[in-house]
């Protein structure tokens, strides 16, 4: 009775090991080129952001004529002008940038075009300075 009936199916403990090994193996190769691609959309999407950011601030101050003293100027009037048309965000709502964290804005500034205002994002890692993408610094002035 040594010869049992071998009709019984499944797969043995090598075959599971081999399926394993070159799944590995192709997570290995696949899996930073899918992250890093994340990384990039996460600064893509920020950018994105500050330029539409940036058309609001635009569009307050054609209709004040002057910048907001700060951004919450774009969701209430905040200076008390009686020119203001606003809010300027159609979400009424500002948005966080990819990493969950305030965008930042400085009026005046000391980098943007003329120094009218720096609008920002200090990147994945929350602090100013950094280098290339995910942690430098997302900016309106580059």
């Amino acid at each position: 009775m040594l010869n049992r009936n071998r009709k019984q199916q499944g797969f043995t403990l090598i075959e599971l090991l081999i399926v394993m090994a070159i799944i590995g193996m192709l997570a290995a190769i696949v899996g930073p080129r899918i992250f890093g691609g994340f990384e990039k959309a996460s600064c893509n999407a920020a950018a994105s952001q500050l330029s539409s950011l940036g058309a609001a601030l635009d569009q307050h101050r054609l209709d004040t004529g002057k910048y907001p003293p700060s951004i919450d100027g774009l969701l209430k009037n905040t200076a008390n002008s009686p020119r203001w048309n606003g809010p300027y965000l159609r979400k009424g709502i500002i948005p966080k940038d990819p990493w969950d964290k305030e965008y930042q804005y400085k009026f005046p500034g000391a980098h943007g075009a003329h120094g009218d205002y720096d609008l920002f994002s200090l990147g994945a890692d929350g602090t100013e300075g950094g280098e290339g993408c995910p942690n430098g610094d997302i900016t309106n002035w580059k």
